[in-house]
């Protein structure tokens, strides 16, 4: 028995036409700021996809790093992954309740990153799924224990060094992934002590931009549009990049959608860059 699945995104038909199949595993990755005043964890047990496990990123994140939402070792991740139930023969599908691709990419990414190819974000998310009255429940599965056998792909991931490195080269563009205000200083960074601005040479490309109005990721020739408009080109290698490392996942989502096959998301992000006292910073709209 096998399971075909559509990646980088399902839509809810499909979803709902295999819900169910022996060989698909639900994570509801739903999470938030705290300045959003939502609970992932409270929203998944008040309602989810019949069959979905939660797991917010901070779950699979390294507790011991100095940055949130860090990577762990590929074997700590992959114990995690085994734990909910998703072994190296599954498909998986990821969603949030967002609306935005909030964090759903950033699992989508972490078990790409792993070199789990079947991996795939619910288009429109939770949201969609609710308002096309599709089946949902309170019922929490036990997950049944799988094994996960982890083949780091290090392509996708960038440290401080291969940033600061990359300062000169200019061989990967920066896409950041954070709001206009945030990327130009003139908003605060919602975290305590991170200057504002963003890395030299870094384009703008707000992942709240890539969805439409239902939440669905939108049509690859609109996200061309999009990405060239912010001076972004595709068919070149691109790292992406945000506050913590969440919302610059969505953008390397959309750019796959797009086009894109040379991707890598700086993992510690902003979060990481605007603490370091001798990291330059660029401040205004991208030029």
């Amino acid at each position: 028995m096998s399971l075909a699945l559509p990646t980088p995104l399902v839509a809810t038909d499909w979803l709902a036409a295999h819900l169910g199949h022996p060989l698909l595993r639900l994570i509801d990755a739903s999470s938030y700021l705290a300045t959003a005043g939502r609970n992932g964890r409270a929203e998944y047990e008040a309602a989810h996809i019949p069959g979905a496990v939660f797991a917010d990123v901070d779950s699979l994140s390294d507790e011991q790093a100095p940055f949130p939402h860090t990577l762990p070792a590929p074997a700590v991740l992959a114990a995690r992954l085994g734990a909910l139930g998703v072994g190296s023969e599954q498909a998986v599908v990821v969603y949030d309740g967002s609306g935005q691709n909030f964090s759903a990419p950033r699992v989508w990414w972490m078990l790409r990153t792993l070199g789990h190819a079947r991996v795939a974000v619910l288009d429109g998310g939770f949201p969609k799924w609710q308002r096309e009255g599709r089946p949902v429940t309170t019922e929490v599965p036990v997950p049944v224990p799988a094994t996960f056998t982890p083949q780091l792909d290090a392509s996708r991931w960038r440290d401080l060094a291969a940033m600061r490195a990359n300062l000169e080269a200019r061989r990967e563009q920066v896409v950041d992934a954070r709001s206009p205000g945030r990327f130009a200083a003139q908003e605060p960074e919602p975290r305590a002590g991170l200057r504002g601005g963003h890395i030299p040479g870094a384009r703008n490309v707000h992942y709240a931009s890539l969805v439409g109005p239902d939440g669905t990721v939108l049509p690859p020739d609109a996200l061309r549009r999009r990405f060239e408009e912010a001076g972004v080109d595709l068919a070149a290698p691109l790292v992406g990049s945000c506050g913590s490392g969440l919302t610059a996942c969505a953008v390397l989502l959309a750019a796959e959608v797009a086009g894109a096959t040379r991707t890598a998301l700086y993992d510690g992000s902003w979060t990481e860059w605007g603490s370091q006292p001798d990291t330059p910073v660029e401040t205004g709209p991208a030029t």
